[in-house]
């Protein structure tokens, strides 16, 4: 099984965790989002992903983009470590949890997102971190109200879910773009609570080999 990725992309981190939590031997194949271009430009890359985005993965003659869609695909496969609650409306509410952080929130400051700004909108460094920090602080609001409700040790009870994936990888990236996190207790003890789990260390960004 490849993954290929990089190492500051929320969407391969994600992968990256499911990998782990799994105990799922993979290679990591780098795909430099910046470097010449950006990689993820490359005609054979692209050929791989037309959406020019990471992450995809590579398992045999399969291929799949889409880093909630490669991690139902490893569920399926892979049901040992279960990253879903097994009733359906637990299930539903794990993963619609993880749907607002991965297509809600994290979508607005994505690197493309974030390249047309100051590039085709020419928007100035100032404006585009109120941007991020707009976006993401609605996110994690929403966020926050709803885990005082589901959180135990994890967002959804005292058990890893695709949600406390998709979490870790956003406030991790709201870190990165020095957002203000203290209004959020639940988030940041749950994602305390992810972070001394092996599987999340060794996904961490800086963990990576193509770290720079």
């Amino acid at each position: 099984m490849k993954l290929y990725g990089y190492w500051r992309s929320t969407a391969a981190y994600r992968v990256r965790i499911a990998l782990h939590l799994k105990e799922i031997t993979f290679e990591s194949i780098s795909v430099h989002l910046v470097k010449n271009g950006g990689e993820q430009h490359a005609n054979d890359y692209s050929e791989l992903n037309p959406n020019h985005l990471v992450p995809t993965l590579v398992d045999g003659d399969f291929s799949l983009n889409q880093s909630l869609a490669i991690i139902d695909y490893l569920e399926q496969s892979h049901p040992k470590q279960a990253l879903y609650p097994s009733d359906g409306k637990g299930r539903a509410k794990v993963h619609a949890l993880a749907l607002d952080i991965a297509c809600e929130v994290h979508p607005l400051n994505n690197l493309r997102v974030q390249q047309y700004l100051s590039g085709s909108l020419n928007i100035t460094g100032e404006a585009k971190q109120l941007w991020l920090e707009h976006w993401m602080t609605i996110g994690f609001t929403a966020i926050e109200i709803q885990l005082n409700d589901s959180a135990g040790q994890y967002c959804f009870a005292d058990s890893v879910s695709v949600a406390d994936i998709c979490l870790v990888a956003q406030v991790y990236n709201a870190h990165r773009f020095n957002v203000d996190m203290s209004a959020y207790p639940i988030i940041n003890q749950v994602v305390a609570n992810c972070n001394k789990l092996p599987a999340f260390i060794k996904a961490l960004p800086e963990n990576q080999a193509d770290a720079q």
